[in-house]
């Protein structure tokens, strides 16, 4: 099928690459010179495992570029640009969504299907399919469920496909399914519902992951006072099948550019529609998540006292996850922001996020490796997950730094190893 895709960043630019994947002649637009002409040569502007491979094999089938007029060739179009936070509310920015439809209408009409991919407040398809059928065409509304690291896979074989669309719109079902025939050809369930519920489904899914992981950590403020085990708490409740270990990890909380932005945006559209108590248990969701990274600057201070200017801290991790080079709302780089501002010396690093961390926050004092940020450091933090922080040894560690105080703020290391090793070791939510 011939399909374009409208917003090459993270979302956009992991849609073409893998509609191309599955066969399809895709065309990518995006207004950014210097990410398209990334793109073209096969280079991923984000860290994404398996993307550049992926554009640099499908590069008889993909291409890039900044004018929107090479879309009239498609008949499929694909929508997924951000909706970031609007500044000074909760409410999600739908100007880039607006912009892109509206770039759209002159190049559509019928025959044609645009497929909204981007995270939207409820309401959003309805309103916007009143323009795009004034063409001739149809929408319908496709919502990506993509985890940062796995987004590749999670293209190519997703856990299930929703598709909102207008009720008996039998067309616009009939050519997503040719459109995803692959993934569905493999058992991948398919949910046909309408615009409203599938807009909701991937607000609330988020809405629903966020408060398990500010539950656990709600759980962990609850242990830290009672001298119990949260790990292990998890490790218990999880068994229950009702409820799952997934998303049961304490630690320094949620980040990144979707479940922070989104539980607001849900908040901020339920009191549009007149229902903001319905979710007004997700204020409390954020504040729990918030918390814990102050609770990590305690522990910090609780080392080495209130006067914290001229100190030294390593931090080991700034994007809001490992696998990714995403450091928007990261928990490990506000900390490590909040430490700077307080005359902290921060020797920071990371595998991927060094450079997106850097244009954010220049203040902090980089380095290639741990065992760089850790040389001179007072107190050791891990605050990203990344396997080669997990996999440290203490007593090879104990040789690079005459600190002895590690706070794990993702309780992913083996706490009994550490403190063999000499070092004082604080968990979140450990005894």
């Amino acid at each position: 099928m011939r399909i374009s895709v409208i917003g090459c960043g993270y979302l956009g630019a992991v849609h073409a690459a893998c509609m191309a994947e599955l066969g399809h002649d895709v065309i990518g637009v995006d207004v950014d010179q210097a990410k398209i002409d990334a793109l073209s040569e096969g280079r991923a502007p984000f860290f994404e495992p398996g993307l550049p491979e992926l554009l640099k094999a499908e590069h008889g089938r993909l291409r890039f570029t900044t004018d929107i007029s090479e879309v009239s060739h498609a008949r499929v179009h694909f929508v997924a640009v951000g909706t970031p936070q609007l500044e000074g509310s909760n409410a999600a920015d739908m100007r880039f969504v607006d912009a892109s439809i509206d770039a759209l209408l002159p190049h559509i009409g019928p025959g044609h299907l645009v497929v909204g991919k981007s995270t939207v407040p409820v309401g959003t398809a309805a309103r916007l399919a009143e323009k795009v059928e004034a063409t001739g065409a149809e929408l319908a509304w496709n919502p990506e469920f993509l985890r940062e690291g796995f987004a590749v896979s999670d293209t190519l074989t997703p856990d299930r496909l929703v598709y909102g669309v207008r009720r008996g719109d039998d067309r616009a079902s009939d050519v997503l399914d040719e459109v995803y025939r692959r993934p569905l050809s493999t058992g991948t369930p398919r949910i046909i519902t309408d615009y409203a519920t599938a807009e909701l489904v991937k607000v609330s899914a988020n809405a629903f992951l966020a408060t398990k992981i500010s539950f656990i950590n709600a759980m962990a403020e609850i242990a830290e006072v009672t001298g119990a085990d949260v790990t292990t708490l998890a490790d218990a409740i999880g068994h229950d099948a009702r409820i799952g270990r997934r998303f049961l990890n304490a630690g320094v909380g949620f980040g990144g550019g979707c479940l922070p932005k989104d539980i607001r945006a849900f908040q901020a559209r339920a009191e549009e529609l007149g229902v903001g108590h319905a979710l007004a248990f997700l204020d409390d969701v954020d504040q729990v998540n918030l918390r814990r990274r102050q609770r990590v600057l305690d522990l910090i201070t609780d080392a080495l006292g209130t006067e914290l200017a001229g100190r030294t801290v390593a931090v080991l991790g700034v994007t809001f996850k490992p696998d990714s080079d995403d450091v928007r709302d990261s928990p490990a780089l506000d900390i490590a922001a909040r430490l700077a501002l307080r005359g902290v010396r921060v020797k920071a690093t990371d595998p991927e996020g060094i450079e997106t961390a850097r244009a954010k926050v220049p203040s902090l004092d980089y380095h290639p490796s741990a065992r760089d940020a850790v040389a001179g450091a007072e107190v050791v933090t891990v605050l990203t997950e990344w396997r080669e922080f997990r996999e440290l040894d203490p007593r090879e560690v104990s040789t690079w730094t005459d600190a002895r105080t590690i706070i794990d703020g993702r309780n992913c290391l083996d706490a009994g190893a550490w403190r063999a090793a000499g070092w004082t070791y604080h968990g979140l939510g450990r005894p």
